[in-house]
C-alpha cells in the first residue's frame, strides 16, 4: 500500500503473526460469538425460550461497537443494547437492523432520530415519557422499554414515581401512542457472592410487573439478569438477559464459565538502552535501578488507556516473560527494566491478553491496579487501533478478509468494518 513503511511480520504470545505497530488492540471476533453462545446456552437449560441482548455500549466495551454487535448476533444474540442514542445510531448507520435499546438520555435531548431509525428507547420517569410521546408524533410508533429501580439506586423508576409512570405509560399504549417492548431493571451486587439482594431486587422486579400488569401493561420482554446473574443467579433470567462484559470474555464472578477473553493489547519496544546501576527512570525519579541493566522502552502510555495506577506495578509479556513496568507510566510511554536478557528496538509486547502463553490478562492488570477488567479494556483508547481476527465471513465486514482470520480493520485504524451483511432484524426488544 502505498504511503506506509513496510512492515515486517513478528510473533506476538499467542504465536500468532502480527505487523510491526506502535500499538494495538487485537479483536478476537471468534471469541466474543463463542461467549454469545454460551451466555444464552446457559440460560436456555433453565428457559429454553429465553433470548440474549449484547450490550456494546462504550463502543462494544472498547473493542469496536459494529465488529462486536456483529459478533453477538452471529454467536446467537437476537438483540442490542447500549447506554445512549448517539450508539444506537452509530449501530443503525452501519447497516445493522436488529432491535437496539438504549436506555440513558435526558429528557430533553432530541431523541427523533434514534425513534425514526427504530431504536427503542428506556423510561424512567414522567419527563422522558412526556418527550417521547412529544418526538413520537413525528414519526413511527415509539417503542419503549420501562425501567424500574428495584435497588441499584441509579436510572429507573423509583418506588414513589413508579405508580405515575405506570399510570402514564398504560394510557399512552391504550391510545396507540406507543407500544411497551419489555420491562427491565439492573441488579447492583450479582457479582458478589451470597448478596442478598439480588434475591430482593429480584422480588421487587416481579412485583412491578405484577403491579403493570394490574394496569394493562403486557410487555413482551422482561429483562433483570447481567453477565454475573447469567452465571450464578438463574431465578433473575425471565425471557431475556442482557450481557456485557462476559461477551468479551471476562468473567466477573468466580462460578467457572468457559469464556474467553476476545482483546490482546500489544505494542512494540521502540528503543533499547543500557544504564547503570542507580539510574532513575521516568517522571519523579520513583524507579531506580538496581544494578547495570537494560531498559525496553514501550510507546504505550495513559493516553492510550494504560492506568498511571500501573506504575511500577503493571507487568508486560516481554521475550518470553513477564516484566514489571519500571517508575511512573506517562502519557505515552511506560519503561521496563529487562537486567541482562537479550531484548531488542522491534521486540513484540502484550500487555494484556487471553493468558494463553503466560502473558498478564485483563484480570491481572485490575488486581494490580486495583479497579475491575471492566475499565482495563473500556479504557483503551481510539489512539489505538483496532484489528479484527477469527469471525464468521460478514461478522468483521472486511472484503479482504471475510474467509480469513486477518482484520478487518487495518493497523492504522483504517475502519474496514462497516461493510458486510445486517443483524438478526428479531422483531422488538430489551447489562453489564
Amino acid at each position: 500500500m502505498t504511503g506506509r513503511p513496510p512492515t515486517r511480520p513478528h510473533q506476538s504470545a499467542a504465536g500468532t503473526t502480527g505487523p510491526v505497530v506502535r500499538a494495538e488492540a487485537v479483536i478476537d471476533l471468534s471469541a466474543i460469538e463463542a461467549n454469545t453462545r454460551l451466555l444464552l446456552a446457559r440460560m436456555r437449560q433453565v428457559n429454553p425460550r429465553a433470548e440474549l441482548m449484547a450490550v456494546v455500549k462504550a463502543d462494544g466495551y472498547g473493542h469496536g461497537v459494529v465488529p462486536s454487535a456483529r459478533a453477538a448476533l452471529a454467536g446467537g444474540a437476537g438483540f442490542l443494547g447500549v447506554a445512549t442514542p448517539q450508539e444506537a445510531l452509530e449501530i443503525r448507520a452501519a447497516g445493522i437492523d436488529a432491535p437496539v435499546l438504549a436506555w440513558l438520555w435526558p429528557a430533553g435531548q432530541d431523541i427523533e432520530p434514534a425513534l425514526a431509525a427504530g431504536v427503542e428507547l428506556g423510561i424512567s420517569s414522567l419527563d422522558h415519557l412526556t418527550a417521547v410521546l412529544a418526538a413520537g408524533l413525528a414519526g413511527p410508533q415509539p417503542r419503549i422499554h420501562l425501567k424500574i429501580d428495584t435497588g441499584l439506586g441509579r436510572n429507573g423508576a423509583g418506588p414513589r414515581d413508579l405508580g405515575a409512570v405506570l399510570d402514564g405509560v398504560a394510557a399512552a399504549e391504550r391510545t396507540g401512542r406507543l407500544a411497551v417492548a419489555g420491562m427491565m431493571s439492573h441488579l447492583a451486587s450479582a457479582d458478589v457472592p451470597d448478596d442478598r439482594s439480588v434475591v430482593e431486587q429480584t422480588i421487587a422486579f416481579r412485583e412491578a410487573l405484577g403491579v403493570a400488569a394490574s394496569k394493562g401493561i403486557q410487555a413482551r420482554w422482561h429483562h433483570l439478569a447481567n453477565t454475573p446473574a447469567v452465571l450464578d443467579h438463574p431465578d433473575t433470567f425471565f425471557d431475556m438477559g442482557r450481557c456485557g462484559i462476559g461477551l468479551y470474555g471476562i468473567n466477573p464472578v468466580l462460578t467457572p464459565a468457559g469464556l474467553r477473553p476476545a482483546m490482546t493489547l500489544r505494542g512494540t519496544v521502540a528503543l533499547t538502552k543500557r544504564v547503570p546501576a542507580d539510574y532513575g527512570v521516568s517522571y519523579g525519579l520513583t524507579y531506580r535501578t538496581s544494578r547495570e541493566t537494560t531498559l525496553a522502552l514501550v510507546p504505550l502510555g495513559y493516553a492510550d488507556g494504560i492506568p498511571r495506577a500501573a506504575s511500577s506495578v503493571g507487568e508486560v509479556w516481554l521475550r518470553g516473560r513477564r516484566r514489571r513496568i519500571a517508575g511512573r507510566v506517562a502519557m505515552d510511554q511506560v519503561v521496563v527494566d529487562c537486567g541482562d536478557d537479550q531484548v531488542e528496538a522491534g521486540d513484540d509486547v502484550v500487555v494484556f491478553g487471553p493468558g494463553d502463553a503466560g502473558e498478564p490478562t485483563a484480570d491481572d492488570w485490575a488486581a494490580a491496579c486495583d479497579t475491575i477488567a471492566y475499565e482495563i479494556v473500556t479504557r483503551i483508547g481510539p489512539r489505538v487501533p483496532r484489528r479484527y481476527v477469527g469471525g464468521s465471513a460478514g461478522s468483521a465486514g472486511s472484503a479482504d478478509s471475510a474467509d480469513s482470520a486477518d482484520s478487518a480493520e487495518s493497523a492504522d485504524g483504517a475502519d474496514g468494518a462497516d461493510a458486510g451483511g445486517k443483524g438478526s432484524g428479531r422483531d422488538a426488544g430489551g447489562t453489564r
